[in-house]
C-alpha cells in the first residue's frame, strides 16, 4: 500500500476516521488505535510509534493475549485460503512462505500447532525483517522460552510490525 496520508492529517482527524484510517496497523479490534487518539498530536512518526506500542505494553495481559491471538498463524489455514488481510498477505509473501512446498507447509502446521499448545496464541514474528529458514529458526529458540518471555517477544514483534506498516500508511516526515 503506498503512503497516503500526513502525520498532521492524522493529527487533525476526528476519532472515527481517526479509528478507521490506521486500524490496518494492528491485526483485530482497534482498542490501540482508538486509545492513542487522546494522546495527539504526534510530533514524529517515531513518536506516533512509542505512543501505540506503550499502549500495548500497558495494556492487561488479556488485551495482549487478545492482540497476539488476532494474528493469523504463518502459513495457517487463512494464507492458504488466500483470506489474509491484505497487509499479512504481503508481509508473508516478502518471507518468500508463499512459496513453500508441501512437506515445508506440513512442517509450518506442526510448528504452528506446538507453539499454540505451549503459549496459547500463535507464533508472531516480522515476517518482513525473516526469510522461511530464520522464522524455523525462531519456532525452535522460541518454543523453549516461558509463556512470560514469549508474551513479550511475541509483542515486539507486533511492535516492529507495526512499525513497518506505519511507513507503509503514512508519508515520511
Amino acid at each position: 500500500m503506498a503512503p497516503y496520508v500526513t502525520l498532521q492529517q492524522v493529527n487533525a482527524l476526528e476519532h472515527a476516521v481517526f479509528v478507521q484510517t490506521l486500524t490496518p496497523l494492528f491485526e483485530g479490534p482497534p482498542w490501540i488505535i482508538s486509545a492513542a487518539w487522546s494522546r495527539r498530536p504526534f510530533t514524529s512518526l517515531t513518536h506516533f510509534h512509542q505512543e501505540l506500542c506503550a499502549i500495548m505494553f500497558a495494556a492487561s495481559e488479556a488485551q495482549q493475549i487478545a492482540l497476539l491471538r488476532a494474528h493469523p498463524d504463518l502459513v495457517g489455514r487463512a494464507a492458504l485460503a488466500g483470506t489474509l488481510s491484505p497487509s499479512s498477505t504481503s508481509e508473508q509473501a516478502s518471507a518468500g512462505l508463499d512459496q513453500l512446498t508441501h512437506e515445508e507447509i506440513a512442517l509450518f502446521t506442526q510448528l504452528n500447532q506446538e507453539y499454540h499448545q505451549r503459549f496459547g496464541f500463535p507464533f508472531v514474528i516480522c515476517a518482513r525483517e525473516n526469510k522461511k529458514e530464520s522464522i524455523l529458526a525462531g519456532f525452535a529458540t522460541r518454543l523453549s522460552h516461558s509463556r512470560e518471555q514469549e508474551i513479550l517477544i511475541a509483542l515486539g514483534e507486533v511492535a516492529k510490525i507495526s512499525r513497518l506498516r506505519i511507513q507503509d500508511l503514512l508519508l515520511p516526515e
